[in-house]
This record gives C-alpha cells, structure tokens and sequence, in this order.
C-alpha cells in the first residue's frame, strides 16, 4: 500500500512539473530573416496578471530570444507578445482498500473494524497557460505562436524559476523546423 501511495504522489507531483507545449506558425515565412525584437506592448497591458509576473515573463522571453541569436531594437523584425489563462482544476482520488482493511474474514486475529472501502482525497491545483504570438513586424501578421499548459503554484520562492521554465518550453519550439 505504501507503495502504491509512493508511485501515486511522484506521479501527481511529477504532472505538476511537466508543461505541455504546443506551437503552429506560417508556413510560408523564412524565420531566418529575423534577427531583431521588440515587444508588443498592447497585447502586453491587456494580461490580466500583476506586473511582477509580467516582468518574470519579459525577462524570460529576453534570456531566451538571445539564445536564439535575436537581439532588441527600437526597429524590430518581430513584435512579441503574450497573453495567460488559468482555470482551478479539482481532482478527486478515490482508493479502493478493498482486502486492505481490518475485518471479519481479513486479517487472521479478527479485530478492528473498517473490513473494504473507499477513500477518497480532494485536491486543487491552478493549471495555467501562457500563449506567445510573434508578429512580423512590417506586416503586422501572426507568424508564431507557442502555447504552454502546466501547474501552476503561488510559492513565491519558485515563481521566478516556473515562469521561466514555462517560457524556455515554449521558445524552445522557435524557430520552427520546416520539413
């Protein structure tokens, strides 16, 4: 039994940490083209998050965008902005202890109660998702978008190091590899 609650909570825990990504983008653009960014400030106001949060954003796109060889400039090649949603998602577990309990015909000494049954534990987690757009600059068009989906936590310890890794699991998409 202790074993199965093992596998259940690294499960559950391991989910938490995972961000599933997903991006689509124009097929008919060279990617490699850009080489500059500035940031979209109008979609940027419009998220509905605290401003710390969006610093954390921010400074996570320019770390990553720089890995990707693009640099700011007040003549861009790409606008980029982004947008969130969270939902709180409830999960509810229900074990059955059937043959695990204390009971008639279970345990050999014949005492304690309970015999089979059912727990069940409730838990809530945020599941958040942040969405990337890339726009050409000159045509004011949507060329990228990446979307990441995963746990969110109000630790605020970890808040940086999460929000950053939301963001490295998205970018890591760009450029696209066209086939």
């Amino acid at each position: 039994m202790k074993k199965i609650v093992l596998l259940l909570s690294i499960t559950f825990f391991y989910s938490c940490s995972s961000i599933l990504v997903y991006s689509d983008f124009d097929r008919e653009v060279n990617f490699s083209d850009y080489k500059t960014f500035a940031y979209f400030k109008p979609e940027i106001d419009k998220v509905d998050i605290s401003d710390l949060d969006k610093r954390r954003i921010l400074k996570a796109l320019d770390t990553q965008m720089s890995l990707k060889g693009l640099s700011k400039s007040e003549t861009p090649d790409l606008l980029i902005g982004f947008s969130t949603n969270a939902k709180q998602k409830i999960y509810v577990n229900t074990w059955n202890n059937f043959g695990w309990g204390w009971g008639w015909g279970f345990n050999p000494w014949f005492w304690g109660g309970g015999g089979p049954g059912f727990n069940n534990t409730l838990s809530t987690q945020t599941e958040g998702t942040l969405y990337i757009n890339i726009i050409d600059a000159t045509t004011k068009q949507l060329v990228w978008q990446g979307k990441g989906k995963g746990g969110l936590n109000e630790n605020y310890k970890k808040r940086d190091e999460r929000i950053a890794f939301f963001v490295q699991e998205i970018v890591e998409k760009y450029p696209p590899a066209v086939e």
